[in-house]
């Protein structure tokens, strides 16, 4: 049964749709490290300006990815929070970050840490 025929688009595809610009994943990532904040994102992106960092937050919030809280007290006190919709990609990032932990030439130590970090972070 070509099941594509029965669907829009392929489930595949629109997900992919929704990480594959620039710095999705790596905010995602810092997000479930626990950054929150505007300038955490970009600390140690150095190639990553305000500017394209605001769009990037702004897509992922219009994706239903994240959610922009402001401060009532202080508007300019802002943080981002992953969505149920965006915590759902747990599993997908810790997949992707085991590809390449199995794959690549880590020392045995360090693809051990690499694992435990994903693992506390990601599932």
């Amino acid at each position: 049964m070509n099941i594509t025929k029965h669907v829009k688009s392929c489930p595949i595809e629109l997900v992919v749709k929704l990480i594959n610009k620039k710095w999705v994943i790596q905010i995602m990532r810092d997000l479930f490290y626990g950054k929150s904040r505007f300038h955490e994102f970009n600390e140690d992106k150095p190639d990553l300006s305000n500017k394209v960092l605001s769009n990037c937050l702004k897509d992922m919030e219009s994706n239903g990815l994240i959610q922009r809280i402001v401060d009532k007290c202080d508007k300019k006190n802002v943080k981002y929070i992953l969505t149920e919709k965006g915590k759902s990609l747990n599993k997908v990032l810790y997949e992707i970050a085991m590809v390449t932990v199995d794959s690549e030439n880590y020392s045995e130590k360090l693809a051990g840490e690499l694992k435990a970090s994903f693992k506390e972070n990601l599932l």
